[in-house]
C-alpha cells in the first residue's frame, strides 16, 4: 500500500534539511505543512528553504498564496491532500514536513472543519481588536463554557474561530481534536532536541534572519499591504518588525521579542507532537539520523 513519510518537530530543529536528505534517497517530494510558508514573499521570516537548500527535491505548498489571502485549515487540507495524491500517482513518496501541528493533523488524519464566512470572521476580528482577547474569551464562556475552558484567554485567533463557528452552525465549538484516524498510512518521525539547544538555535536563526535582510523584507511587504493581511501580519517576527518600523520598539527589542515568541511557539509545538503516540523519535543531531529515519521507513508496515 502507498505510504506517506512525515517529519515533524519544533521550529529550528532541522526538519527541512533532514527531509530533503531522506527524499533524495527514497525518491520523495516535500509537502510543506507550514502555515506561513504558503504566503508569497514571506521567505526570510518563515525560513522558507531556498532553491539551493531544496537540493533538487520538488517542494509543494510553498509560496502559493498572496499574503492578503486568509488561508483556512480546511482549504490547506484540500490542497495538501491533492499534492499528496499527485505524488503518489507518480509513484513517488510524499514527505510531509511541518511544525504546524494542526496542519499536519488536518492533512494526514480524518478531520473535518466547519466552513468559514469572511463577514462573520471580520466582525469577530474587529471585536478582538476593540476589546482584546480576555473580554472576547469571557463572551465565549457565556455561550460555550466547554470551549472557553479549552482555549487560553490570550489566544485571540482561536477565540475568534470558536465564536465564528458557533454563529455559523448554531452548535458548540469542538475545541479538542478527536482520536486520530489516518487518511494515509503514514510513518511519523519526530526530531528530539534538548530545550537549551533549541533555544540557542532559535536565537541564532533570528540573528541570521536579520543579517539576511528580514527588515527589508517586512518593509517591502508593508508597502504592498502587509498590515491589512489579517493572518500574515501576525506571523512570528513580522508583527515585531512592523512595531520596530513604527518606532514603537528598537531593533534590539524586536529581536528579543521575536526570540521570546518563537521559543514559546516551539514549546507549544513540542507539547502537540508529544501527545501523538504514533511518532517515532530520533536525535536531531545524530550523525546517523538519515539512516535511522530510513530504517524506520523501511521496516514500518
Amino acid at each position: 500500500m502507498s505510504r506517506v513519510l512525515a517529519i515533524v518537530g519544533p521550529t529550528a530543529s532541522g526538519k527541512s534539511a533532514l527531509a530533503v536528505a531522506i527524499a533524495q534517497r527514497i525518491g520523495g517530494e516535500i509537502i510543506s505543512t507550514d502555515s506561513m510558508q504558503v504566503y508569497r514573499g514571506m521567505d526570510i521570516g518563515t525560513a522558507t528553504p531556498t532553491i539551493q537548500e531544496r537540493g533538487g527535491v520538488p517542494h509543494h505548498l510553498m509560496d502559493i498564496w498572496p499574503m492578503e489571502h486568509l488561508v483556512t485549515v480546511s482549504e490547506f487540507q484540500v490542497d495538501a491532500r491533492a499534492a499528496i495524491d499527485d505524488v503518489l500517482a507518480r509513484d513517488r513518496v510524499p514527505v510531509v514536513v511541518g511544525g504546524s501541528g494542526l496542519f499536519v493533523s488536518a492533512v494526514l488524519d480524518d478531520l473535518n472543519f466547519p466552513g468559514t464566512d469572511e463577514q462573520v470572521r471580520a466582525k469577530w476580528e474587529a471585536e478582538l481588536e476593540a476589546v482584546g482577547p480576555a473580554e472576547l474569551h469571557a463572551r465565549l464562556a457565556e455561550v460555550d463554557p466547554a470551549a472557553a475552558a479549552a482555549i487560553l484567554p490570550s489566544n485571540g485567533r482561536r477565540i475568534v474561530r470558536a465564536l465564528e463557528v458557533i454563529e455559523l452552525t448554531g452548535e458548540p465549538f469542538v475545541a479538542e481534536l478527536p482520536d486520530p484516524v489516518e487518511v494515509y498510512p503514514t510513518v511519523r518521525i519526530g526530531l528530539e532536541i534538548p530545550r537549551d539547544v533549541l533555544d540557542e538555535r532559535i536565537a541564532q536563526r533570528v540573528d541570521a534572519m536579520f543579517a539576511a535582510g528580514f527588515v527589508n523584507e517586512v518593509r517591502e511587504l508593508d508597502a504592498v499591504g502587509l498590515r491589512q493581511a489579517r493572518t500574515a501580519s501576525r506571523a512570528l517576527g513580522y508583527s515585531q518588525v512592523l512595531a520596530m518600523l513604527d518606532g514603537d520598539i528598537s531593533e534590539e527589542q524586536a529581536r528579543e521579542d521575536i526570540i521570546f515568541a518563537t521559543r514559546r511557539f516551539a514549546r507549544r509545538q513540542q507539547r502537540w507532537f508529544r501527545r501523538d503516540f504514533r511518532i517515532r523519535w530520533i536525535d536531531y543531531d545524530s550523525a546517523t539520523a538519515v539512516d535511522e529515519a530510513l530504517s524506520l521507513w523501511e521496516t514500518s508496515t
